[in-house]
């Protein structure tokens, strides 16, 4: 995985905008929208291009080498919702 989205998301989808692969979900348009609590990247899809990254507002994006201590569960949490 070559990025992982944090707890502080707050699923204003500038990410989804971003992103040149369709790696970021779920979107408005998607089953689950209004459950998730946040955006998630798909470990398979996503193409470390880093596009999502400087559009986020609320800094949720980190490189999967880069997660904080404190949220290193939110790699798993990432992988674990597309599978």
């Amino acid at each position: 995985m070559a990025y992982v989205i944090t707890n502080t998301c707050t699923k204003d989808e500038l990410c989804v905008q971003a992103c040149p692969v369709d790696c970021i979900h779920p979107k408005q348009d998607e089953p689950g929208f209004a459950e998730a609590p946040q955006l998630y990247v798909n470990p398979t899809d996503c193409i470390d291009c880093g596009a999502c990254v400087p559009v986020c507002p609320t800094n949720s994006i980190f490189p999967v080498d880069e997660v904080p201590a404190d949220m290193a569960q939110f790699t798993e949490l990432n992988a674990a919702h597309f599978n």
